[in-house]
């Protein structure tokens, strides 16, 4: 080992040496690649212990940390998270104002009934959906702006939200955060993960409410009359819960009329918040049961793809159901899950069990999303 004057390992000086690394880890080497800097030696801990030990000290400093194992021994890897925060997120901006966009569009369209010529002619029709594009931005985003306030607190690097526009029938696909670097503990794991959800309730619970307090929407004459297959959202329990609060009805004796499309937007924060919850890879479920049960979340995630699986083959081949009519959905959430499954689940430094309170929560979250669950969410009937 080469050393300065100073006795201080070679390698570059102005890289963080916290105390801890220091004390648990003999560094013969600092290496800078860019922004991140590689200590090279032997750690006199166990790594984990090593991890638990440098994830606060490196974090307060700026810095995510990892262990890379080498032939000769050790790599202690500090990569600076934080950076881009500085001015505005033009692609976060970007993919929000193409949401808007169409969420308006399909809102007008498919919700209120606007028809393409009267778009065609006037885009700015499309604004009269603008109620239909508050509800469901305003669930999908406070489900994932709940995840950035936790992460946040708990001083992990996570993005802003990104919105994914798309077409029929939501004009959204939903919205992801990104998370960079190591989870410090099991504790910020669930906190970040069970935030969203909770989040996400409140806000699908109010929105729903609102909606369902509206009136209805009538339908023209000629769509209501007209004959063939149409496209039917069931309602999960939840939302027939909240109208028997509030003593509002979710369907009406005249064919002419239909629920205010403000309660679609209920009905998107609650599908979206039952597939979030499954327990599988890096999904908020995944993350809770990760930090609820520790490794063995693994276990139950390799089960929930066969469980998709089975229902699309009940609805199948039992009762009937075409691909359309929510075989498809399961089917292709069960592939979905088995491909997160097998990337696996966020693993945290700090390995430290959770109190009876955390639990609590994350059951009493796992019992509310069981609510919005429904086996033919999505049905074609004949008109």
């Amino acid at each position: 080992m080469s050393e300065h004057e100073d006795g201080e390992p070679s390698g570059a000086s102005d890289v963080p040496r916290p105390e801890a690394l220091r004390t648990f880890f003999r560094v013969d080497e600092v290496r800078r690649e860019g922004d991140r800097v590689r200590y090279v030696g032997e750690s006199y801990v166990p790594e984990r212990t090593l991890l638990r030990k440098l994830v606060p000290e490196f974090r307060d400093a700026g810095y995510d940390v990892d262990v890379e194992r080498v032939e000769d021994g050790q790599v202690v890897v500090a990569t600076p998270f934080g950076q881009g925060r500085d001015g505005i997120p033009w692609v976060n901006v970007a993919m929000f104002a193409a949401t808007v966009v169409s969420t308006l569009f399909v809102g007008a369209y498919g919700w209120y009934y606007v028809g393409w010529e009267e778009i065609a002619a006037n885009p700015l029709t499309m604004l009269r959906a603008w109620p239909f594009t508050a509800a469901v931005l305003g669930v999908l985003m406070t489900h994932e702006l709940g995840h950035y306030v936790a992460g946040r607190y708990h001083g992990v690097d996570v993005s802003l939200p990104y919105v994914i526009p798309f077409i029929f029938p939501f004009g959204t696909l939903g919205a992801i955060i990104r998370m960079r670097g190591r989870m410090p503990s099991r504790k910020a794991l669930f906190d970040i993960g069970v935030a969203g959800p909770i989040a996400g309730l409140v806000a699908t619970v109010v929105v729903t409410a609102i909606g369902l307090s509206l009136d209805p929407i009538r339908v023209p004459a000629e769509l209501a009359n007209a004959s063939g297959s149409v496209i039917r959202f069931n309602n999960p329990p939840l939302l027939g819960i909240i109208a028997d609060v509030i003593g509002q009805p979710t369907a009406y004796d005249d064919p002419g009329l239909t629920a205010h499309p403000v309660v679609i937007g209920g009905w998107v924060g609650m599908f979206f918040t039952l597939l979030n919850l499954l327990p599988v890879g890096q999904l908020d479920g995944g993350h809770m049961v990760r930090a609820m049960l520790g490794p063995r979340q693994e276990t139950i995630a390799a089960l929930v793809p066969g469980a998709l699986f089975s229902i699309a083959a009940y609805l199948y081949f039992w009762r009937g159901f075409g691909i359309d009519q929510s075989v498809g959905l399961w089917a292709f959430w069960g592939v979905f899950s088995l491909v997160i499954a097998f990337n696996g689940p966020a693993n945290p430094a700090d390995e430290d069990r959770l109190g009876w309170p955390r639990l609590a929560v994350g059951l009493g979250t796992f019992a509310v999303g069981a609510l919005c669950f429904l086996l033919v969410p999505i049905e074609v009937v004949s008109s």
